[in-house]
Parts: C-alpha cells; structure tokens; sequence
C-alpha cells in the first residue's frame, strides 16, 4: 500500500514539474522580450540619423486597434515653412533652446504639483517624437518618466532639423493618418510644401487631439485657437532659426 502512495506522489509530481518547467520557459521568453523592448530604442537612435523609420510603436498601437496606415515619407525640405513655424509654435515655442527636455517647463509643472494645482504637460518636440516612436499613447506618469531620458538620448545624434523631420513624418493627424505629407493630401487636396499659413495653423492645432479635430472642417473652438496660432506663428521670425534654411 505504502509504494502505490508513493507511486501516486511520483506521477502527480511530474505534471507539476513540467508545468513549472514550462513556466520557466515562458518567463524567460519574456524576459528576453521585456530587454529587447527596453534597448531597441538606444540601437534605432543612432539608425535613424539616416534611416527613415519604418513604423512607429504609435502605428503598431493604431493597427492593433484596427486603422491602417496612410504615410508619404517626406523630406523636411518638401514642407512648407509655414508649417514648420506653426507646428513649432504651437507644440514648443523653446525648440531651439533646449537640448531635448524643457527644464524650465518642467520645473513649473513640478511647483504647480506642489502647490496642488492640475497636473500639465511639459512635452517638448522632442519628447513628443520619442513617444511616437518608442512608447505608447495613453498617460502615464511612468511613460512621461521615460520619455525624458529618451529624448536626451535622441537630441545627443539627431540635428533640430532632423527632429522636425522625424516628428512631422510620424505625428498622427487622423485614424490611420501619420505625417504632415498625408494629412495636407487628406484635408486639403494638396502637397505639405503647398500648405498656407491658415492651414498649417489648422493643421498644427489639430494635434493635441487628431482623432477628434478635422481640419477640413474644424469646430468653432478649432477655428479660434489656429487663428489664434496664425498670429503667433506669423511672429515667430527668427526663434526657429535652429531648424536650418526654409
């Protein structure tokens, strides 16, 4: 009686082994997933000083919510400067000087914390396109968290005029719409180099919520805020200096 009891103990044993075996293995599995994910953006960095980036994480995250891809590839020097000045001024103002994390900005945001005030962002182009490329698109404060040594990676290889090319090739403007080159096709039936100020202006304040705001058709507060960017941008002379000849 004493060995069929231990007969019994040895074969429950053993599913309980393989089980753990497998467990194992599948935890590996994801370790090693877990570090590739974590390092690919430090070996793209530096690849996409010359490469253009094939897809974003942003694209993957879209395409598993079920949108396709709509992107024209397009160098900085086929865009408009009118655009050029309203996406700056409208996204980061202090492009030209900061190396990649607005300190300035995040300082403020860090005291209105403190004091109790609503949290903000502090996203600089930058960061912006990081995000874009490498993480993901809801909030977080663990995502902001790793955005900022993202971008200081980023601004160590890439030009300004680099991350503007970057950014407007890979900004989403629509479900399914990535780059200023395919939104300036949609909305307004012609090429980003064509785009006037008035709609890079609505283009630009599109942004902050593209799956939302059309700029074909753009709602009473849409309409006041890229008239509002319009003036700004018109201004903006100079600051953007950085990003190279327009």
């Amino acid at each position: 009686m004493a060995r069929s009891d231990k007969s019994s103990d040895q074969s429950s044993a053993r599913p309980a082994g393989r089980e753990r075996t497998r467990l194992r293995k599948w935890m590996r599995r994801l370790l090693v997933v877990l570090v590739i994910v974590l390092l690919a953006p430090f070996i793209l960095v530096p690849a996409y000083m010359v490469v253009p980036p094939p897809i974003s994480s942003l694209m993957v995250w879209r395409m598993a919510q079920g949108y396709g891809i709509n992107r024209y590839w397009t160098p900085i020097e086929q865009f408009s400067p009118n655009l050029i000045d309203a996406v700056l001024s409208s996204e980061d103002g202090r492009f030209c000087l900061h190396q990649g994390v607005d300190w300035q900005a995040v300082e403020i945001v860090l005291d209105d914390l403190i004091d109790g005030g609503n949290p903000r962002g502090a996203s600089t182009l930058t960061m912006q396109t990081v995000k874009n490329l490498f993480l993901w698109p809801s909030r977080s404060y663990l995502r902001k968290a790793l955005e900022i040594p993202l971008a200081l990676y980023a601004d160590l290889f890439w030009s300004k005029r680099r991350i503007v090319e970057i950014y407007l090739n890979v900004a989403e403007w629509g479900p399914g719409l990535y780059g200023a080159e395919a939104a300036a096709r949609r909305y307004f039936g012609k090429t980003a180099a064509r785009l006037s100020m008035r709609e890079a202006s609505l283009l630009a304040t599109a942004l902050p919520n593209p799956l939302a705001r059309n700029p074909r058709q753009p709602g009473a507060a849409h309409t006041r805020l890229a008239r509002i960017l319009e003036a700004r941008a018109r201004k903006s002379a100079g600051l953007f200096s950085c990003v190279g000849n327009r």
